[in-house]
């Protein structure tokens, strides 16, 4: 397959999580503006972070002038799901080293999910990086329009947060349709009863790193039964 091939079909990738991000990146213009913050602040923001949960959350932070510890630990809890991305992310396909610098930077929780859903043979850094590229400038473009929104509409827009749960629950539906993970999509939903019961102020990090153990242990056990499985064959 020709290398604009690959390329092509990176864009199209991107679409269905675009449909979210666009819609999403226009939520935080709206929300930049209706905080009285500078517009400059949704491009720079979007170029600097790329991670729309977070930069969500960075709004309401900086308009309160919240401390600079408190920022970096949200940043740490809201962000630290990426760790466990690389895992599985194909980072190995992109060669050159400032490509794969920004393979990292744009490793996005949408970009994930869409990869995830590829056969592992149709995958290569050109389709993955056509994919990262289009998907920020969706963020980039719905942050400026939103800012363009906001400077005119004569009242604040309520309830533009749920627009990011929206996406998050669309694109586990379609990965779980694609993989047909049904045990991994259980103990997912479990890690996140549990770290909600247990610590709901660090929910989201408890539940990764419970999720993380649950999967780690699957895999042992699975590993096992496929072994034994091979040695009375």
């Amino acid at each position: 397959m020709e290398r604009t091939e690959h390329i092509s079909r990176g864009i199209r990738d991107s679409f269905s999580a675009g449909l979210g991000i666009f819609p999403l990146g226009i939520a935080l213009g709206l929300l930049i503006v209706q905080a009285g913050l500078p517009w400059w602040l949704a491009p720079a923001l979007s170029l600097a972070a790329f991670a729309g949960s977070l930069e969500l959350l960075l709004v309401g932070m900086l308009a309160t002038v919240t401390p600079l510890a408190a920022v970096a630990l949200t940043v740490l809890v809201v962000n630290f799901r990426h760790v466990f991305y690389a895992f599985s992310f194909p980072l190995h396909l992109v060669r050159h080293p400032v490509a794969k610098a920004y393979a990292v930077y744009a490793m996005i929780d949408e970009v994930y999910a869409v990869n995830a859903a590829l056969p592992e043979h149709e995958r290569s850094a050109p389709r993955l990086l056509a994919m990262q590229i289009a998907c920020e400038a969706y963020w980039v473009g719905g942050g400026l329009v939103g800012v363009a929104l906001g400077s005119v509409l004569p009242a604040p827009v309520k309830g533009l947060e749920f627009a990011l749960c929206a996406l998050f629950t669309v694109l586990t539906l379609d990965a779980f349709r694609s993989r047909r993970e049904l045990p991994s999509l259980l103990l997912a939903g479990a890690s996140a009863t549990v770290a909600l019961v247990v610590t709901p102020g660090m929910a989201m990090f408890t539940a990764l790193l419970l999720f993380v153990g649950l999967l780690l242990v699957r895999h042992l056990l699975t590993a096992r039964d496929t072994a034994q499985e091979a040695a009375h064959a």
